[in-house]
């Protein structure tokens, strides 16, 4: 099986979300890039579309062009304004040139002319996910909270927050993985370093400091359990 090209800074497979409407290219190329070690979202229309890829956490988008609801450009637009770092492949059945320059003028990585093969769809997504690995990202932004990976400052709706370096580690953790639960043995192995170990509740505490530290009057942090699995950052219960 070829090398799969790592998702930036994580720990966890690559994470995609697809975007198509007819079942049998969505059941096709889902079950193709789940085999190759990716992890697969898959929805049926524009307006949930953008709505998961805007709040949720990926690696990269696969869009169709042609979508019920709300169109891929439509939704393309609005990555591009929301996400301009979220790399996005775009699906067509419109082969014009015209219409090749208007999806990669817009925003997208890339363009796929239906039908193509999966092994060119999989080429291209590695391509892209090694070129977002080598991006320098510096600033992190997960709704109104803000961390600087140069200068270790966070900030919540512009008030700065002063945190430990293991608080901080902890949180640019969750803002990578936004969205998405995490288990404490996660939690635990990457921030820690440490090995499973059943009788620590350290990141329970550390959750409970953020969670203090990051609070406001008006807001708790989004910080949310997930009983007996473990935490997510995100703004949705």
């Amino acid at each position: 099986m070829p090398e799969l090209a790592e998702a930036p800074d994580t720990g966890l497979a690559p994470s995609i979300l697809l975007v198509e409407d007819e079942p049998g290219i969505a059941d096709f190329l889902s079950r193709g890039l789940s085999a190759e070690g990716f992890s697969v979202d898959c929805v049926a229309d524009g307006v949930e579309g953008e709505r998961k890829a805007l709040r949720e956490s990926f690696d990269m988008v696969v869009l169709d062009l042609m979508l019920p609801g709300r169109g891929g450009m439509e939704v393309l637009a609005s990555l591009r304004a929301a996400k301009p770092e979220l790399p996005v492949i775009v699906l067509t059945a419109r082969s014009d040139v015209e219409d090749r320059v208007a999806g990669l003028d817009a925003g997208a990585v890339d363009y796929l002319i239906k039908p193509f093969s999966l092994a060119e769809l999989l080429a291209r997504v590695r391509a892209q996910l090694r070129v977002a690995s080598q991006t320098s990202t510096t600033k992190l932004s997960a709704g109104d909270i803000e961390a600087n990976l140069l200068t270790r400052k966070v900030t919540r709706a512009g008030t700065a927050v002063t945190l430990s370096t293991t608080e901080f580690e902890l949180l640019v953790y969750l803002m990578r993985h936004r969205g998405h639960v995490l288990t404490r043995e996660q939690i635990l192995s990457t921030v820690w370093g440490y090995q499973h170990d059943p009788t620590t509740n350290v990141v329970d505490v550390y959750i409970g400091y953020l969670r203090r530290k990051l609070a406001r009057p008006d807001s708790p942090v989004p910080i949310h359990t997930v009983r007996r699995v473990g935490y997510r950052l995100g703004n949705n219960g």
